[in-house]
């Protein structure tokens, strides 16, 4: 006999994600209009198409894939990922046109846009990853994403910059914000290490199949930051030096020197994430060294500071995010920082540099840190009815098995 679940999906996921659906459809009956590509546009029309197909691929097929990594979750991994995005898409569109003035979504870019805060909700899920109902993940991807487009908007207006390079938030503001929701709802009563937290030889195998459509696909997400070829030329460099290099620190680190599937899996997009943080044009050995010293501390971080988190700061990271993004986002920024006053000889303006780097990702953290508590907060009300501890992890929670129905 199935064991029992708590109907929690029953209760709550129908009723809210209709009536947003319902919202939506009226947000963007009264405020979005699309702008139709005349003959002499449609090369640009193509060009911008790619860009938006590539992205694509990122936010549905990479993070799809790479979440499916545990046991016992690989249908929740790939499925809530799904719902998510699918979700947050409409209200990054709509919410950004709204906070930038506008009232129509004009070209494509708009829906690049929009699937760049997608992945961003995306990186915070994978903080709390198996431990939350699809409820609980839809209000934390739509509070993040307005979070970050907030900020976004906030640092733009207090410093005057349009240009203002949003990639690295795209992955420091959505792990910070993730792991402070993770530390909110962390659960005492939980083991140290969930008995259903591991992966086998099926689930490891989807997962770094995600793995490699994101590194593949990594370029795509700098350059349509960027729009600098050479941006996109530093992003693989930089990855091919971080797939090399994760290799060989996980035999350095591991007690019986072999490959540790983990490690390579993050550490391994560790320099493209470093690289999406410069707006700076690179020389080729420049990256290569950011990539290789970005997938350092992302390796170290994976061996040693996960385990370390949740011991000393009762901090539950899933995925990683912090090794992953926070650490080599935030490595990339200040190494951008560097070479902006290298390349300097006005002390004055370096000061000035430094000053509005510095302050950019204090506020950028602040933010985070704060929207991630009080969505932590939220997300811990009895309302939304949390599956079980020892329910984490679990498909069955959540996913109907044929092969384990009761027949009367």
């Amino acid at each position: 006999m199935a064991p029992h679940y708590a109907p929690s999906l029953w209760a709550r996921l129908p009723a809210m994600a209709l009536m947003l659906e319902i919202i939506f459809i009226v947000l963007f009956a009264f405020f979005v209009e699309t702008e139709e590509f005349k003959k002499t546009k449609n090369q640009e029309f193509l060009y911008l198409y790619a860009n938006f197909q590539d992205v694509h691929v990122i936010v549905f097929l990479g993070f799809g894939f790479m979440s499916m990594f545990l046991v016992r979750y690989g249908f929740s991994g790939t499925g809530f990922g799904l719902l998510v995005a699918a979700m947050v898409v409409q209200w990054a569109t709509f919410i950004n046109a709204f906070l930038s003035s506008f009232h129509s979504s004009k070209d494509i870019l708009v829906l690049v846009n929009a699937e760049l805060c997608a992945a961003s909700a995306l990186v915070a899920m994978g903080a709390v990853h198996g431990k939350t109902n699809p409820a609980q993940l839809l209000l934390l991807g739509l509070l993040e994403v307005t979070g970050l487009v907030v900020n976004q908007g906030l640092i733009k207006k207090l410093f005057k910059n349009d240009t203002f390079n949003t990639t690295m938030q795209l992955h420091v503001f959505g792990a910070l914000f993730g792991v402070m929701t993770s530390w909110v709802l962390y659960r005492s009563e939980a083991e140290p290490r969930h008995e259903k937290e591991k992966f086998d030889s099926k689930t490891g195998l989807f997962s770094t199949l995600g793995m490699l459509l994101l590194w593949m696909f990594w370029p795509s997400i700098n350059f349509v930051e960027a729009q600098e070829i050479r941006i996109m030329y530093s992003t693989y460099l930089s990855l091919a030096v971080s797939a090399v290099t994760a290799m060989a620190l996980s035999v350095l680190l591991s007690p019986k020197g072999k490959i540790n599937l983990v490690h390579v899996q993050g550490a391994a997009l560790a320099g493209g994430v470093a690289i999406g943080a410069i707006r700076t044009v690179l020389d080729p050995w420049v990256a290569m060294v950011i990539g290789m010293c970005a997938t350092l501390l992302s390796t170290l971080g994976f061996r040693y500071m996960k385990d370390h988190m949740l011991f000393a700061f009762e901090c539950h990271d899933t995925c990683g995010v912090l090794s992953v993004h926070a650490i080599p986002g935030i490595l990339g920024w200040f190494a951008d920082l560097f070479l902006q006053l290298v390349n300097t000889d006005d002390a004055t303006i370096a000061i000035r540099f430094a000053v509005h780097y510095i302050c950019i990702l204090l506020i950028s953290v602040s933010m985070s840190l704060v929207t991630g508590t009080i969505t932590g907060f939220l997300l811990k009300l009895k309302f939304w009815k949390p599956q079980q501890d020892r329910k984490c992890f679990d498909d069955q929670a959540f996913w109907e098995f044929p092969h384990l129905a009761v027949h009367n």
